[in-house]
């Protein structure tokens, strides 16, 4: 793997990390204006990053560690993004899933919604 989508990795679990540090769950859920943000700073592209490495022009492959980082993160984002309708969401759901839902959908929020069921 590059060094530079490592670092992409780690800036992506990071962001995921301190976003749900920082969540404070919406008084009255849905609150659909956060959920959307969710998915445009942080599971968009995430899954965008491995859509970018498998398909591009030449693959990237992922080591062990990177490729859990990864996942973790996708699905961290996917919790944050539940939450903002008042669902708590172990979610478990694995990136090549997600990545081929959104080559598609070209949709993130039908990605989203399709992976959790949130909302319904």
């Amino acid at each position: 793997m590059t060094e530079a989508v490592g670092d992409r990795i780690d800036d992506l679990a990071r962001a995921a990390e301190q976003r749900r540090a920082a969540f404070d769950p919406p008084a009255d859920p849905p609150d659909e204006e956060r959920a959307m943000a969710v998915l445009r700073e942080g599971f968009g592209p995430t899954v965008s990053l491995y859509v970018e490495c498998r398909t591009g022009g030449r693959a990237v492959r992922f080591g062990e560690a990177e490729f859990d980082r990864l996942r973790r993160a996708m699905n961290e984002w996917l919790e944050l993004y539940a939450a903002c309708y008042g669902v708590d969401l172990d979610a478990d759901f694995a990136v090549r899933t997600a990545a081929e839902a959104l080559l598609d959908t070209e949709n993130v929020h039908d990605v989203a919604r399709v992976l959790t069921g949130v909302p319904d």
